[in-house]
């Protein structure tokens, strides 16, 4: 596939884009901010001009409110004393940013034999997950951004797939699981390659796979 990289820094986007092609894949950076319509519809003009169709789309902008810190350190994130300004910040970009990016696209998903959509979400967006006391989550402070924007996702990816899937669109979230990048201040345990393969899966499935699931590299995930 050709990989449209999308960037809100031009410069880091292109460095990732060189970073694929070294490989000898084949990928472009796009400027691109999920909270920034302008460069919404820019985006998508781009792939139009360019390539004039859209197989898939990895909806994978997200941010924590809390900048990079580990998620134990979020303290921040606390329902009763939250900020609300962060909250509303950490929806534009997890919920808002993808209905923008998704309803721009979706001219250019129609255009496919086999569109696929991929909302990258959290296992902190599992309300069976976080509820439990003694599960995997249960050390971490509770949120009132950062999960519930993801169990927002959750719910949004669901709604896509049922009004898309009679134009054969599979629609699905992915748990990538706590990977090492910057969001978490690189204490996650994966590598992004390790994330992405569940991702990379639910981008290339056959017309037969799911839709309106929540996957992780280990199957689906409970809601």
């Amino acid at each position: 596939m050709t990989v449209l990289i999308s960037a809100r820094d031009p410069r880091r986007g292109e460095e990732a884009a060189a970073a694929v092609r070294a490989t000898g894949g084949v990928a472009h950076a796009v400027a691109l901010d999920v909270t920034d319509p302008a460069t919404v519809e820019q985006a998508a003009r781009l792939a139009e001009e360019r390539f004039g169709h859209l197989d898939v789309l990895v909806n994978n902008a997200g941010i924590t409110g809390s900048g990079q810190v580990s998620p134990e350190d979020a303290v921040d994130q606390i329902p009763s004393s939250v900020d609300l300004d962060m909250v509303r910040e950490v929806f534009e970009t997890n919920v808002f940013g993808v209905i923008a990016v998704t309803n721009a696209m979706l001219p250019l998903l129609r255009r496919s034999p086999a569109p696929r959509i991929v909302n990258v979400s959290s296992s902190a967006g599992s309300l069976t997950i976080a509820g439990d006391p003694d599960g995997p989550l249960a050390s971490l402070v509770s949120s009132a951004a950062y999960s519930p924007s993801k169990t927002a996702l959750n719910a949004l990816t669901v709604q896509y797939a049922n009004e898309l899937r009679k134009d054969g669109f599979l629609v699905n979230a992915a748990d990538p699981g706590f990977v090492d990048t910057e969001i978490n201040n690189h204490t996650g345990f994966l590598t992004p390659a390790q994330g992405a393969a569940v991702v990379a899966g639910l981008a290339t499935l056959d017309a037969d796979g799911p839709t309106a699931g929540f996957f992780s590299a280990d199957g689906p995930e409970p809601w």
